[in-house]
Order: C-alpha cells, then structure tokens, then sequence
C-alpha cells in the first residue's frame, strides 16, 4: 500500500504540470480570439520525427524498504502522428537502489551513518509510449511554442540484473505506468526535454518476492527533431492543380481594383465637371435676370451643339448644354415662332452620302427630343441639313439652332 501511494504522490507532480498546459501563452488564435485548430494534413513517414537522450535518477519504493536514489539512462524515438498524437519506444534504466535493514546478496556492506544496507541491482526498462501533446490539443497547434507539456502512458518489459545467487528473482516483469514529457523548444530541431515517468512492477525483480513494486525515473536531456517539423492546417493548403486557377482569380481581381480605381478617378473629374457646369449655370441665370430687368425679351442668336465623329446621339457633356439653352435661352427669344434645325456633317471625312446620311439623322435626333423630352410643338420646326467644306472639323459635326 505505501508503494502505490508513494506512485500516485509521484505522479501529483505531473497533474499539476498538465494543469499549467492550459494557461501558456499560444499567439494562434484567429480576428475573433478563437484558437486555431485542425484538421491537418497526414504527413509523410519520414516527417516528424525525433530522438533523444538523458540522464537522471531513479527512485525505488517497496513496502519493508526505504527509497534510495540510483542513476537513470533514457534513450528513445518516436514520431508524431498528428500535432497532439504521437508514439515513441525506448529504454530506460541503469541502477536501482533502496535501503533495508538486514543485508542481502544486493547489499552486505553497512552504512554506518543509516545503519542501514544499501541494495543495488541493475535493471533495463524497455517500452513503448502513447504520447498526448496537451499544448497542441487544448491551445491549438503553434510550431514555436516554448513549452510543450506532453502527458503519456506507457507499458514494456523490466529486465533486472547484477543480483545472482536468489532463486526467487525473476529477471522479466510486465511494467506500466504514466508519464509527463516537457519539450522546451532551443532550435527547430532541438529540445530540451524534462521526463518525468512513474512505473508500477512485480516486486519479484527483487527480494521483495510477490509485492508490488514502485519507481520514479526523472531525466534531463535533449531531444532532435528530424525530417519535416511542422504541420499544414488543411484550410490552408491548395492542389498544385489550382495554382494556375488562384492566379488568374488573383490576376482578375488586380484588373478588377484597377477599373475601379479608373472609375473613381472619371466619377471624380465628373463631379468637378458638373460643379463648374453648376457655376457657370448661376452666373448665367444671373446675366439673364439682369437683361430681363434692363430691358425685357432680348435677340438670341443660333445656337450650336456638337456631335462626335461619326455619332448621330450628343454627349453627356453636350446634352447638358442643350437642357441649359432651352430652359433658360429659348424662352428668352424675342419675336421669333420659327425654329431651323439644320443637322451638319464635314466635308473632310466620310463619303457624300455618308455625311448627308448623318446631316439628317442628327437633325432629326435634336427635333425629336425637343419634341419628346421638352414638349415644343413640332409644326415650330423646319428641319435643314448642310456640309461644313471649310474650318475645323470638329466644329462642323453639329446640329444648329437659328431662328427665322
């Protein structure tokens, strides 16, 4: 009983280790402060590995014995089979010692500071482990974390030696127990491991025939890490097939912000445009206002607005020249009830027929949206067509309004 409480007060220590896992630092959690978590990729047979090494003590506890400290070897490998789960072998031993009050083939000298004799046997610990790395499980996977806590089970062979001459000895044992692994991260590629591992045996290895038999093995050592030593979260990873399909999509939205910073840059200049526009209006209307207060109705002269090559519709711009003129010119005209559109072309580009063509369909453009959009009545106009032979071009690709 009092080496199966010795065990478990053994493994408080691990518990408490554990507990700790939870409350370190991880700095991989998403905008909204959740922890990031898998799945992950499976990764190949060489990755992932490791290896290690230490050295430390070894504490016996049998009832009838006092616990004494022996020297602890502990060589091992494993891999990693996903961020939290892994599996690892090794061996684990050297010497075991504990103190008794009678002496034995382990231990005939006396110690005359204990009064006590000291026995010492040799033993190997072969085992294989199931590894659970709680700092990945709980915090989520972060490859430069500094501190793994790594709790884990194992089960093996106890192999003691160095103690002939007692036929009650019994040199295999069936052993298990629990552990904590603390990985603290120097490199990539290399850790400093804390191993802590509790072990439960058949007293037979020793002269305590048929009891139960308890050992804490505490080493400090380092561990190499080989092959591949990280992970791909799976949300993260894309077929090499896809590249080309992520590259156009990324080439697309790159065309895409650029027509849309164009578009902003043509809003803009519009605005300023219209603004100018809205200037110029009010300090028209206001020549206007004062003319009429001068001197009433006033003449008004042709009027002209101009198509672009080859167009038989105005532009925006010219548009809202004709809806300045005829709201605030046209009524203004004094004496005259009939409107000539004459529609224009020029005679330096295109055929004869083609300019003629466009004399008529732009004359015939303008009549109908005074017709249509500002409501003058059509028996007002007299529909002409010319072809401009001198001057600048651009001047003669019009539709003119004159009065007769």
């Amino acid at each position: 009983m009092k080496t199966v409480k010795f065990f478990f007060a053994a493994l408080a220590l691990t518990v408490v280790s554990v507990c700790a896992a939870s409350a370190q630092e991880n700095g991989n959690r998403d905008e909204n402060g959740k922890i990031v978590r898998g799945p992950y990729l499976t990764n190949q047979f060489g990755d992932n590995w490791f290896v290690g090494v230490g050295g430390g003590i070894n504490i016996f506890k049998d009832g009838g014995y006092k616990a004494a400290v022996g020297g602890a070897l502990d060589v091992t490998a494993g891999k990693w089979i996903t961020p939290a789960i892994g599996l690892r072998g090794g061996y684990s031993g050297l010497t075991g010692a504990m103190w008794s009050e009678n002496s034995s083939i382990l231990g005939t000298t006396l110690d005359d500071n204990k009064n006590m004799y000291k026995q010492k046997f040799g033993f190997a610990y072969w085992h294989a482990d199931v590894l659970w790395n709680i700092s990945h499980a709980i915090g989520g996977y972060k490859e430069t974390r500094l501190w793994n806590f790594i709790p884990y089970a194992h089960t093996g062979w106890l192999r003691t030696y160095d103690r002939a001459g007692n036929e009650d000895f019994l040199d295999n044992e069936l052993a298990v127990g629990v552990g904590l692994l603390n990985n603290i991260r120097l490199h990539q590629r290399v850790d400093l491991t804390l191993d802590i591992r509790g072990i439960l045996t058949n007293g037979r290895h020793h002269v305590n025939v048929g009891g139960v038999s308890g050992a804490v093995q505490a080493t400090v050592g380092v561990a190499v890490n080989l092959g591949k030593t990280n992970w791909t979260r799976a949300a993260n990873w894309h077929n090499p097939e896809d590249v080309d399909a992520l590259a156009a999509a990324a080439a697309s939205a790159a065309a895409l912000a650029a027509a849309n910073a164009a578009l902003a840059d043509e809003k803009a200049a519009l605005e300023k445009e219209n603004a100018a526009l809205a200037d110029k209006n009010a300090e028209l209307q206001k020549a206007l206002a004062d003319a009429e207060a001068n001197s009433g109705l006033h003449e008004v002269g042709p009027a002209a607005f101009y198509f672009e090559i080859g167009q038989t519709t105005l532009s925006k711009k010219e548009l809202e020249h004709l809806d300045f003129y005829l709201n605030n010119v046209l009524p203004n005209v004094k004496g005259k009830n009939v409107t000539v559109i004459t529609g224009s072309a020029d005679k330096k580009t295109g055929t004869s027929k083609r300019n003629q063509y466009l004399c008529e369909k732009r004359a015939e453009y303008l009549k109908n949206l005074l017709v249509e959009k500002y409501g003058i009545d059509a028996s007002n106009f007299v529909s002409k067509t010319t072809i401009a032979t001198e001057g600048d071009a651009a001047l003669g690709r019009a539709v003119i309004i004159s009065f007769e």
